[in-house]
C-alpha cells in the first residue's frame, strides 16, 4: 500500500521505513509531492498528528500516516512536549534544542533528569477517514549532561536508556527502533491493522 508520511524530516521516514519493512507499505515523504508541513495547532500529541495526516491526505489523495512526538522532562514540568522540534525557535534545529535543554537542566543532578518520549501515530486511510487508527508509545530514561552517540536524531544524543546503558544515540539503530517510543507506537499500530484483517 502506498502511504504518504506527513514529515519531510528524513530521520523520521528512514527510521519509519525500517519499522515498516516487510509490512507492506511503500512510505513516501509528502515532500516528494510538493506539500509543505501543516501548523501544529494542537493541544495534544493526538491532535496534533490527525491535523498532518489529514493535511497529507488531502493533498496527496493518499492513506497517510503520521506521528506526533516529543520529549517530556521531569524537572521542565514535561517540557519540551509539544514544542520539542522548536523548542529552541526554530523548527527542527536540534543543535539549538539539545543547547537549551542543556542549559535548563544545568544545575539538575541525575535523579530529577527522567524523561521520556512520548509518540502517538495515526493512519488514516482517507482524508475524511472516521475511524483514524491511533497508536501511542513511550520510552523511559533520562537526560545526560552532555551528547553521546552519532546515530539518531533530534534528542537522541542525550536521551540515556538505563536499560542499554547508552544514549539513544548510541543505540545500534534495528534495537532503538524495536525498543523506542516511536517503535513501541507503530508495534501497536500493527496489532490494529492485524484485527482489521
Amino acid at each position: 500500500m502506498k502511504v504518504v508520511l506527513a514529515s519531510g524530516n528524513a530521520g523520521k521516514l528512514r527510521e519509519l521505513r525500517a519499522l515498516l519493512e516487510g509490512d507492506g507499505f511503500e512510505l513516501h515523504a509528502q515532500s516528494e509531492f510538493g506539500v509543505d508541513d501543516v501548523a501544529e495547532t494542537g493541544l495534544t500529541f493526538v491532535e496534533n498528528a490527525l491535523l498532518k495526516a489529514r493535511h497529507a491526505a488531502r493533498a496527496t489523495g493518499l492513506p497517510a500516516l503520521a506521528d506526533d512526538s516529543g520529549l517530556c522532562v521531569d524537572a521542565l514540568d514535561g517540557a519540551p512536549g509539544l514544542y520539542s522540534a522548536r523548542y529552541a525557535g526554530e523548527h527542527g534545529d536540534a543543535r539549538a534544542n539539545i543547547a537549551k535543554l542543556l542549559d535548563a537542566l544545568r544545575a539538575e543532578p541525575d535523579e530529577r533528569r527522567g524523561a521520556h518520549f512520548r509518540a502517538v501515530i495515526v493512519l488514516l486511510r482517507h482524508a475524511d477517514d472516521p475511524q483514524p487508527l491511533i497508536a501511542e508509545g513511550s520510552w523511559h530514561g533520562r537526560i545526560l549532561h552532555a551528547p553521546r552517540g552519532n546515530d539518531g536524531f533530534g534528542y537522541d544524543p542525550v536521551f540515556f536508556d538505563p536499560v542499554h546503558g547508552a544514549s539513544a544515540a548510541e543505540l545500534d539503530p534495528a534495537l532503538k527502533n524495536r525498543i523506542s517510543h516511536r517503535g513501541q507506537a507503530l508495534a501497536a499500530l500493527r496489532e490494529r491493522l492485524a484485527q482489521l484483517r
